[in-house]
């Protein structure tokens, strides 16, 4: 934690603490969900809130601040020698591995990859594309001591790139750290692995044992301690893996807006060059998911048919409803904070110069500026299929 003073004086009495990372306060409640909401492993226990670092020198924009926002998922996982056991195998992870569906018999590599992947798939339907990414994978020189391995993925900003998130496979170190210092079991009970452990034979159990020894390579681990893990998970009982997407939620939100914002000349249909000035939001993540305009506002039936589609959509989607200025200046201001869909209630709405259109609404995109029209009744279907 990260020692602080409440307080003018900073006396002992003012001591407080400020977390330096979110994902401890899951790992305190790690017990108290399982009891309460009988999880089964595997299952994540995700968080967002602030966290504190002791930045002597605070510098680089967001990037080494003493206050930020974070948020992380604890996605607990049976240990590999769990899934052996229950299996017989332990699926590890090969380039061009499927990391579309979990698959029961998946060790923490697989694991891992799939997190890196869902992340990766976040990224794209926010508008963060493959373009925008790198990745580094951490050397066993840069893993902390806990960690089996750690991904940063990394933006491309204009001032050069750096990291949005790192997912970490931090194997069982926090809980079991947890444990031993607050003296409180943490071990989860899994049904089936005492199941499949109880069809073992003595012998089966002790060739498990030392097989267990052998693959951990490790100087540090002796015999004894394998004989003690290899035995609770006999009984069923292990102290489950981690692996931990961590995001800075102040970086996410820098690079949605570098990504998005442009200014771009355009020319309309007179030859006259103007510089639009846009953020290309992605429509889920809009402030504004569409603009709704009648014409003119001193129509009074052209106000009251707009006024009707707002009723209609606001209920499902942030609108905002204009009807002060010239058409094209309305869509300008929405396109410099990111609305991505215009809607414009005009005559043709109303039926009065062309029968066939009425109860129409023109549609314009924000990116290609496009302009067609759509029922009214297709409307709110379309703008769910973008923005859900």
């Amino acid at each position: 934690m990260l020692r602080t003073y409440v307080g003018p004086t900073a006396t002992e009495d003012d001591i407080a603490y400020l977390r330096p990372e979110t994902a401890q306060a899951i790992f305190a409640q790690f017990k108290n969900v399982c009891d309460s909401s009988r999880v089964k492993v595997p299952f994540g226990i995700g968080q967002i809130g602030k966290a504190f670092r002791n930045e002597v020198t605070p510098k680089n924009f967001t990037f080494r601040s003493r206050e930020f926002e974070q948020m992380e998922l604890e996605f607990f996982i049976k240990p590999d020698e769990a899934v052996k056991l229950i299996h017989g195998s332990v699926a590890s992870w090969s380039e061009g591995a499927d990391l579309g569906e979990p698959k029961p018999n998946w060790g923490w590599e697989m694991w891992h990859r799939y997190w890196v992947a869902q992340r990766t798939a976040y990224y794209a339907s926010i508008g963060l594309g493959a373009e925008d990414l790198d990745y580094y994978w951490q050397s066993k020189a840069d893993l902390a001591h806990y960690a089996r391995a750690c991904v940063d993925i990394l933006f491309k900003f204009p001032f050069g790139t750096d990291e949005l998130e790192g997912i970490a496979a931090r194997g069982s170190f926090d809980l079991t750290q947890h444990q031993a210092h607050s003296g409180k079991q943490l071990e989860y009970f899994d049904e089936e692995l005492k199941t499949a452990c109880d069809a073992m034979t003595a012998e089966q159990k002790v060739a498990f044992t030392e097989e267990a020894y052998a693959a951990r390579n490790n100087p540090d681990t002796t015999r004894e301690e394998v004989a003690a893990f290899c035995e609770k998970l006999f009984k069923g009982l292990y102290v489950p893996h981690v692996i931990e997407p961590s995001a800075g939620l102040d970086r996410l939100a820098l690079a949605i807006l570098s990504n998005a914002f442009e200014e771009e000349t355009v020319t309309d249909e007179k030859g006259k060059s103007e510089v639009r000035t846009v953020l290309h939001f992605h429509p889920r993540i809009a402030p504004i998911k569409v603009g709704i305009f009648p014409l003119l506002k001193n129509k009074p039936e052209l106000v009251a048919k707009a006024r009707e589609i707002v009723a209609l959509v606001r209920p499902h989607m942030s609108v905002f409803y204009d009807e002060t200025g010239a058409i094209g200046r309305r869509y300008r201001r929405q396109d410099e904070v990111g609305t991505p869909f215009g809607v414009t209630i005009d005559f043709e709405t109303l039926g009065e110069e062309k029968p066939e259109l009425k109860d129409t609404v023109t549609l314009r995109e924000r990116d290609s500026m496009q302009q067609r029209r759509i029922p009214i009744a297709d409307l709110l279907p379309f703008l769910l299929g973008k923005i859900l």
